[in-house]
């Protein structure tokens, strides 16, 4: 307990020291406001949300026990309006929230409004912050300062149906072309399978033929980005994922078909490992690293990942930390990991679990190959708001615009976001 009250100490005095005067808390702002009422919190909405609940009331459970007088208010927020309610909490103190999590991609928006609080004293007080590795470190960080606490890593891979592949005398593939070829057959001896499960709206199942191409983000109407996203599109086609059927297919709606048994593989994350569990493939898949065009090669996949912070607003920042370094702490993340498949940041943690869990392997496999990452830039914000890469995927599959003229739309605008 006198840790956790270090580390609240110092967070209030770095968020009571920068925080605008309209948003001061109301009482001893001093050594962080109130230390009792209801501690707001939002958490991101699951495909499957239960475990992840379960875990997170567990850690309330111990929170308010060891903090008299108070509550904690857990929302879930849906992630494809996660920019609006982001949006509206830093305009609105009063109603904003204490403790947030955010994607790490959602970092440089957020910075640039001012909304999150520095957290390197906090973190500097807390024993196991020294545990961050500095690659975590880096991702919640903008501008040298720290603007969260890392708390899961996650990777994509590719999930395929163990009992399809054994039937049709199929191997787990270990270059785009045998992936292809996979996907075909399934389709072609099971229609009533896609093949694989690709999305018109899924960027980032997009991205690793792209980066494997040789083309990035920022330069997207290059040959090599140009080439990437034609081995991704070609696989929205009637003989694998019809543009009909899969022209409109998100990351979760990509989740929710390879879970309920409706396609023979799919390129979906650690962190996925819990809805896959919960449907008709539970115990009917494995997973292998996606690989790239050069055979035995490794896609890059995108360094996914979820930063635990505080919002710069907090009336009550002491509270805010102690529940954040509980949420985040080993304890936490290991039961995250086991409910959720959330890979851990703490070093510790991440130890324990891969020598436990086997399942792990291809996704460590996967970061150790190495993995890319969005433009660290407010802009992004903005692209990934205006769905820029998805239209760019649905007008190439829906057959509204050539490869050429879509990315050359698509680099205009990234262009513009990035103030290029």
């Amino acid at each position: 307990m006198r840790l956790r009250l270090a580390v609240a100490a110092a967070l209030a005095l770095t968020v009571t020291a920068c925080a605008p005067s309209t948003s001061s808390p109301t009482a001893t702002p001093s050594d962080g406001g109130a230390r009792t009422g209801t501690l707001k919190v939002w958490l991101f909405d699951e495909p499957n949300r239960a475990p992840k609940e379960a875990v997170a009331q567990e850690a309330v459970a111990e929170f308010t026990a060891a903090h008299p007088g108070t509550k904690v208010d857990i929302a879930y927020l849906a992630v494809d309006t996660r920019s609006e309610r982001f949006k509206g909490a830093f305009n609105d103190p009063a109603s904003a929230p204490d403790v947030v999590e955010y994607g790490n991609t959602d970092l440089p928006e957020y910075a640039a409004a001012g909304g999150l609080a520095d957290l390197g004293p906090a973190v500097t007080a807390w024993p196991e912050g020294a545990d961050l590795s500095a690659d975590a470190r880096a991702s919640a960080t903008f501008k040298g300062t720290l603007l969260g606490v890392p708390w899961y890593l996650g990777v994509r891979a590719l999930y395929y149906r163990t009992d399809v592949f054994t039937e049709l005398g199929l191997r787990p593939p270990t270059s785009q072309a045998e992936l292809t070829t996979a996907a075909r057959t399934i389709r072609a001896k099971k229609p009533e399978l896609f093949g694989i499960a690709v999305g018109g709206k899924y960027t980032f199942g997009a991205l690793p033929f792209i980066w494997d191409a040789g083309g990035d983000i920022t330069s997207i109407n290059s040959a090599q980005s140009r080439a990437g996203l034609k081995a991704y599109t070609d696989l929205l086609k009637p003989d694998n994922c019809p543009p009909q059927q899969c022209a409109d297919l998100t990351g979760g709606k990509t989740v929710e078909l390879f879970a309920s048994g409706k396609a023979g593989m799919a390129i979906i994350g650690n962190f996925n490992r819990a809805a896959v569990e919960a449907g008709a493939a539970k115990g009917k898949y494995a997973v292998v690293p996606l690989p790239g065009s050069k055979p035995g090669s490794i896609a890059p996949a995108f360094a996914g990942g979820n930063n635990l912070g505080i919002m710069r607003n907090s009336r009550r920042p002491a509270l805010a930390a102690d529940f954040l370094t509980l949420l985040a702490s080993k304890k936490y993340q290991t039961k995250m990991y086991a409910a959720m498949g959330n890979v851990p940041t703490l070093q510790a943690a991440r130890a324990e679990v891969a020598g436990q869990e086997p399942f792990l392997k291809p996704f460590l496999a996967t970061i150790d190959a190495g993995t890319k990452f969005v433009p660290l830039d407010p802009g992004w914000g903005k692209i990934d708001a205006q769905a820029v890469l998805p239209t760019m995927i649905e007008k190439v599959v829906t057959g509204k615009a050539t490869i050429e003229a879509a990315t050359d739309e698509a680099a205009t605008a990234i262009n513009a976001a990035l103030g290029k």
